[in-house]
């Protein structure tokens, strides 16, 4: 049985070559084939394939085609190494067994060898085909691990500290970085019990527009402090319209009911606004504020995480940032009163706002003649 002749690029074009002058001799395809001992296929398919080209250029084509099957190996290689690290980019892979796992969990995912997993991951192949201490039947702290196991289960707000020293209590002579190492290698932490924020109910229907005076206030909170390290907290009412700043409340802690009493003053001498834009800060999602608004003043929450949906009052956070508590050092909290209060009377009254035309906004709302 004859085994299938395979012809190199050169061997083919010689070949094409010598039928080129059997042709010019005047002889049909059908004997040309039969003297280079290739079918009539074959020989299309070479003349297709390798007409014109000489025996330099079909190696060099050759090459070429070797070449190009390497770049695209290689970058699909570089393409699944990409997505192995988004795989495993949840978090760092400081430890053996970190590491160990990772492996474990791209070849189950992405169905990749050991040696790609290992490689990807930085991963010893004898670190990782070697057992770990505790599943091998010598474990010295087998004995050690079952305790801390059943301790935990026992205790599950105790932590490694308190397992210590009932461990030493108990007659285990081990020191608190080996419970502490053995506690991290069998997984055991104390649950962390996470607040759940609480998310404003906004009781306006659309996003409101600050087209006149009056109508849509804007407030937030910022927060300093004094030389002796205690807090200074801040609250900053903006009309979004004319740009004033409204009110002048600085307190070491404000609550909502305090806000509400500086709102109240407010809206003795400006009357009610039409809508309090504001975060989702606890002073402003509570129902004592929500109750305070009723159906006389629409509330306006920002999502979570997006301050640029305040943009005014954001804005004016970092004008009085800037211009005022970077460059003063509070001692007292009087003095903090005066300091900001002097600065907000500037804003208002001295400080030419470019978006009103490079007018106060005092001067700016005395004009205003929206409604």
């Amino acid at each position: 049985m004859s085994t299938r002749k395979r012809h190199t690029p050169e061997q083919v074009v010689r070949k094409l070559t010598q039928a080129d002058q059997l042709l010019a001799e005047g002889k049909d395809v059908a004997v040309v084939c039969r003297e280079l001992q290739v079918t009539e296929a074959t020989y299309y398919r070479w003349r297709n394939q390798f007409g014109g080209l000489k025996a330099d250029d079909a190696k060099r084509l050759k090459d070429l085609e070797r070449e190009n099957a390497t770049l695209k190996r290689l970058l699909a290689d570089a393409e699944l190494e990409k997505a192995a690290l988004k795989e495993i980019a949840k978090g760092k892979l400081l430890s053996p067994e970190r590491r160990r796992a990772a492996v474990h969990h791209l070849m189950r995912v992405l169905g990749v060898s050991e040696r790609f997993a290992c490689r990807v991951t930085g991963q010893n192949r004898g670190t990782q085909r070697r057992p770990r201490q505790a599943q091998t039947i010598a474990d010295p702290d087998a004995a050690l691990r079952t305790w801390l196991r059943d301790y935990a289960r026992a205790h599950p707000r105790w932590g490694f500290r308190r397992a210590y020293h009932d461990a030493r209590g108990e007659g285990w002579l081990v020191n608190h970085k080996k419970i502490q190492r053995l506690w991290r290698q069998e997984g055991l932490r104390v649950p962390q019990r996470h607040r759940r924020k609480r998310l404003g109910v906004s009781t306006t229907g659309l996003v409101p527009v600050a087209d006149a005076p009056n109508k849509v206030w804007a407030v937030d909170f910022q927060f300093d402090a004094t030389t002796d390290g205690r807090p200074v907290k801040i609250v900053s009412i903006v009309d979004e319209h004319t740009r004033e700043c409204l009110g002048g409340l600085v307190e070491r802690s404000i609550t909502a009911q305090a806000l509400i009493e500086e709102l109240d003053l407010l809206t003795v001498e400006r009357g009610y606004p039409g809508v309090l834009r504001s975060d989702n800060g606890p002073e402003f999602a509570c129902a004592t504020l929500r109750e305070w608004a009723g159906e006389r003043v629409g509330l306006a929450f920002i999502p979570p995480g997006e301050p640029w949906r305040n943009g005014y009052i954001e804005s004016f956070n970092g004008r009085l940032r800037d211009e005022c508590l970077n460059i003063t050092l509070f001692w007292s909290l009087t003095q903090a009163r005066v300091v900001i209060s002097d600065w907000k009377d500037e804003y208002n009254h001295h400080r030419r706002h470019s978006s009103l035309g490079y007018q106060t906004p005092a001067g700016y709302a005395a004009a205003c003649t929206h409604q």
